[in-house]
């Protein structure tokens, strides 16, 4: 699927007059995800002489293999059940019959359109887009494929990638990167991973009809979310029929006839046909030639950057997953605009990760933002408590015995709404104006002067009362 294969200008050629400064640009941007098209799209619009470099297919992770293609198979996989829901609302349908590779291919054509648009947008905006692999020369140029651009200042906006661990058979496993293409439905998939990409995954192969067992090396799954909001999804997805084991890990992998066995770190195995890890991201610094330019890295090979996103090199800045912050597409692109206004517009500002609202497309999916309650507690010690898990209208006619769950953590003295957190149908959707109320200060008394919206399930957030706990 790579675009590689020599250096191709998408718009004019590289040479030309030259930037305000003497270089070749004003803004020489390597990455072409979420956070380096949105930074070199606003530098342009203030006036910049701007490049954008990207060796694969622009958008990043988010529109390629991430948040994008995702979200439609997980539109893809609630069918089955809402055609077997349908029945009791007196719909009588035809046993539904997967076409697997129709759908792939869909999602392609849509992704393809997704890239197209983000090629015309920078076009239209000024920013030259170069094809290749961008990588630090020194502190104002950079390589791509052996020709060299140099600029005033550099955004290095690369991402990240999959990491996989080094165990006996890994390379028989999968990440989601080729998740998104896979030939057809496996009959028995194994997710290895507790985070949001391998819930997600989980619940997008069970929805497809695969037997799915999930594996995480820990006690409980979703580190850093309210515990009630973990435990509530681990109840739903055995619900649902996914096999979750909690501390479990895979030691080694074999091929095995047409399949794979794993065996497991406590000696039982587990035959598949596909194995999916989605255990943690990694910068994609590597051979980037950071430390050859004196860029600092982490330990894990995150640049460091400060406030400003400005690098140890003081003209080099990174935004967006490879400086290992908040790793989410709108934060990305937060950043990436900030630091635009801030370099090109004489608007200089910083990004606030206080309060980000976020959504896992879980199955039901979780919509969460502010302080989990452990943080509350840690933070402010005595906090009220107002939650609740009921039976969605929807499914009292259809007997599903899937739960909504609802969250609300106060201070007790300010009665402002620390956080907020729901699991439950159009979660994601919900918690974006949650988010909006919590930017702007709201308390308790807010939420319960609101009129509900009847019937729906966001209006439990008005109504609650009955407080748990000090």
């Amino acid at each position: 699927m790579s675009l590689r294969g020599g250096t191709r200008s998408l718009q004019g050629a590289a040479e030309g007059a030259k930037s305000a400064h003497g270089f070749d640009y004003d803004y020489f941007v390597i990455g072409g995800g979420s956070g380096g098209v949105r930074s070199s799209r606003i530098a342009a619009s203030h006036g910049a002489k701007v490049a954008l470099v990207e060796s694969v297919r622009l958008g990043g992770t988010c529109v390629n293999v991430g948040c994008v293609p995702k979200k439609l198979m997980v539109y893809g996989s609630h069918y089955p059940h809402d055609l077997e829901d349908a029945k009791a609302y007196g719909w009588d349908m035809t046993e539904p019959k997967l076409n697997w590779q129709r759908m792939i291919e869909n999602k392609n054509k849509e992704i393809a359109r997704l890239n197209g648009i983000y090629e015309r947008m920078l076009k239209n905006a000024g920013v030259e887009v170069i094809q290749g692999r961008g990588t630090l020369v020194d502190k104002h140029t950079v390589d791509v494929d052996g020709k060299k651009y140099t600029a005033d200042k550099i955004l290095v906006a690369v991402g990240g990638w999959p990491s996989l661990p080094k165990i006996p058979g890994i390379e028989h496993a999968i990440t989601s990167n080729e998740a998104f293409f896979l030939k057809e439905r496996p009959q028995r998939v194994i997710v290895v991973g507790g985070g949001y990409i391998a819930i997600e995954f989980a619940g997008i192969f069970n929805g497809y009809g695969s037997q799915v067992t999930q594996l995480y090396r820990g006690d409980l799954w979703l580190r850093g979310f309210d515990k009630d909001v973990r435990e509530h999804l681990v109840n739903e997805y055995k619900e649902q029929g996914v096999d979750v084991r909690f501390n479990s890990n895979i030691a080694k992998i074999e091929k095995s006839g047409d399949g794979l066995k794993a065996t497991l770190e406590d000696g039982s195995v587990l035959d598949a046909d596909v194995i999916m890890y989605a255990t943690g991201r990694s910068p994609r610094t590597k051979d980037l030639g950071c430390e050859k330019v004196g860029v600092e890295l982490d330990k894990n090979g995150a640049i460091v950057v400060n406030e400003g996103f400005q690098t140890s090199v003081e003209n080099i800045y990174a935004v967006g997953d490879v400086i290992n912050r908040i790793q989410l597409t709108p934060v990305a692109l937060a950043e990436g605009h900030c630091l635009a206004d801030t370099l090109f517009g004489g608007k200089p500002r910083k990004t606030d990760y206080s309060d980000v609202p976020t959504a896992v497309f879980s199955q039901p999916s979780i919509g969460t933002v502010g302080l989990t309650e452990e943080q509350a507690r840690e933070k402010y010690g005595e906090v009220h408590i107002y939650k609740t898990s009921f039976r969605a209208m929807k499914h009292t006619l259809t007997g599903r015995q899937e739960k909504t769950f609802m969250k609300l953590i106060v201070h007790p003295e300010t009665d402002k709404v620390l956080g907020v957190h729901m699991v439950g149908d159009a979660a994601g959707e919900i918690i974006q104006l949650a988010g909006v109320c919590m930017k702007a200060g709201a308390t308790k008394a807010d939420f319960d002067n609101t009129i509900g919206v009847h019937p729906t399930s966001a209006e439990e957030f008005v109504t609650l009362r009955t407080r748990f706990g000090a």
